[in-house]
């Protein structure tokens, strides 16, 4: 079977600045490849590339084996691939199941008498949330009432029941504490125990090793692998984005400039 997203030799330019290069990915059915890069290593305009929002400059991107270069959101949500943005794109003050149904609500009847069909709606968005692993006890409660982790967890849902095939979840635990983490991380795995293939883009190499199936690695815009889980420690990947060679000029300042400031690492008295 062809995998469901592959990307070769991606590039992206703006003009003259080169946004983004050599960056290849792979994404099957029923595993987690994660996209690992700190700040400005280009993993947002990864993202937006995979999910329409641009077009590559450069390289090729199949989906299930054939070349696609979309030219909207729409056109890749229309081959089930769904993104998750940090925002999540959800009203606070607006019940769990008005957000999971929003823009594509459940009705019943025949015109002019449809109507939304609430108890089918509710039902569904239990039933959805169960196969996550959580339970809902009350469909009504105002879903800015969640924690962070359980948001995480209706968006993840909701794009499931809509058909997804590839999950493109970015930076789902950049701003949650140690357990929210946790508890997002377990439905990324029950997503992908579903069959769906997940692209987690994170910039913590500890929450990407124990969920990730591959690892791509994007430092300063530039693809540096493409790695299977048994090819790669977690160490490796560690310094690899971050930039090993950098952290050790770094680390040689830093010991400089302590030591031309005379402090040292004794606890005061």
């Amino acid at each position: 079977m062809s995998a469901l997203i592959e990307v070769r030799d991606i590039g992206k330019s703006y003009g003259n600045i080169l946004a983004l290069r050599g960056v290849n990915a792979t994404v099957n059915a029923g595993e987690v490849t994660c996209v690992l890069g700190d700040n400005g290593a280009g993993k947002s305009t990864f993202i937006k590339i995979l999910a329409g929002f641009h077009q590559q400059t450069s390289g090729q991107y199949l989906v299930e084996g054939q070349p696609v270069k979309f030219v909207s959101p729409r056109d890749a949500l229309d081959k089930g691939i769904a993104t998750v943005y940090q925002d999540l794109a959800m009203i606070p003050l607006m019940s769990i199941w008005r957000n999971f149904f929003m823009g594509a609500e459940l009705t019943k009847g025949s015109k002019p008498f449809r109507r939304l069909d609430v108890s089918q709606a509710k039902k569904t968005v239990v039933e959805e949330m169960s196969k996550m692993g959580i339970d809902i006890r009350d469909p009504e409660q105002p879903v800015g009432t969640l924690s962070g982790g359980e948001r995480q967890s209706v968006a993840i849902a909701r794009a499931v029941y809509f058909g997804a095939k590839v999950l493109i979840l970015d930076e789902p635990t950049s701003a949650l504490g140690v357990k929210q983490s946790g508890v997002v991380l377990k439905y990324i795995v029950e997503a992908r125990n579903r069959g769906l293939g997940v692209i987690f883009i994170t910039h913590n190499p500890q929450h990407a090793y124990p969920v990730g199936d591959r690892f791509v690695i994007l430092n300063r815009g530039q693809g540096l692998g493409n790695f299977a889980k048994g090819e790669i420690t977690i160490d490796e990947l560690s310094q690899l984005m971050a930039g090993g060679a950098e952290l050790k000029e770094l680390q040689a300042e830093l010991e400089q400039a302590i030591a031309a400031t005379g402090v040292n690492d004794r606890a005061a008295p």
